[in-house]
């Protein structure tokens, strides 16, 4: 079971992966709606793995994600993005995220990649 922090400024995917998760004996500890909230909530609740958004009002992904491994260095960050987007990823691979989740996903590709690291 791994403690999960999920940031994402949409309200229904933020509940989608709880659901995904939680049904599959993950605890989601925590949620954000922007980068800014989802770093002080890694400083608070320390998860396991923390789900990503890049395009998020008032602080994108990338840059909570470089702020996240300045923190902890050895913090585990799926990105997960939407279609199109494909050049944040590669640069969010670049700063740090140990892999990524396409939008819109499915239940057996979230948990593949949240088992693989």
């Amino acid at each position: 079971m791994k403690k999960v922090l999920i940031v994402d400024d949409a309200a229904f995917m933020r509940l989608s992966l709880k659901n995904i998760l939680e049904k599959n004996g993950h605890q989601v500890i925590g949620e954000a709606e922007n980068g800014k909230v989802g770093i002080m909530r890694y400083r608070e609740l320390n998860p396991d793995v923390v789900t990503l958004d890049i395009t998020m009002p008032e602080m994108d992904g990338l840059t909570a994600l470089k702020e996240i491994k300045k923190i902890d260095n050895n913090a585990k960050v799926i990105i997960v993005s939407a279609m199109g987007q494909e050049g944040f990823v590669r640069e969010a691979i670049m700063y740090g995220a140990k892999s990524f989740i396409v939008k819109p996903f499915s239940e057996e590709h979230v948990l593949k990649v949240l088992n693989s690291i």
